[in-house]
């Protein structure tokens, strides 16, 4: 590949906005899940680690179980994603909503607590 087609694929890849989506960091010893949508979910991911291992993540519960286990007693993943429309009245706040509502509904459904 030449220089030409990196560069290529370099503008390609920063044109395309991050994926829209569900993340969980699940407590697994607990069973214990925090769901959250988000704009950019690997991002979102970044964040909660960061604070997690920070020691100034704004959710209490979820702090005192990571400092508690540490990072390996923790599975942190998107769990869904979607995909823009090329719609522009496409409201994607809304759909994430939307969707995050469904999947705590899936969750309580299933007895797994939610943090």
């Amino acid at each position: 590949m030449d220089k030409t087609q990196q560069a290529a694929l370099k503008a390609a890849y920063r044109q395309q906005p991050p994926p829209l989506g569900i993340i969980a960091l699940r407590h697994l010893p607990s069973g214990r899940t925090l769901l959250e949508s988000s704009r950019n979910a690997p991002g979102m991911l970044n964040r909660h680690r960061f604070e997690l291992n920070l020691g100034k993540h704004r959710n209490a519960a979820l702090q005192a179980d990571w400092r508690r286990d540490g990072a390996a007693a923790f599975s942190c993943t998107v769990i869904d994603t979607l995909k823009l429309p090329d719609d522009p009245a496409f409201d994607a706040d809304a759909e994430l909503g939307a969707l995050l509502d469904l999947h705590r509904a899936h969750w309580l459904e299933q007895g797994q607590p939610l943090y």
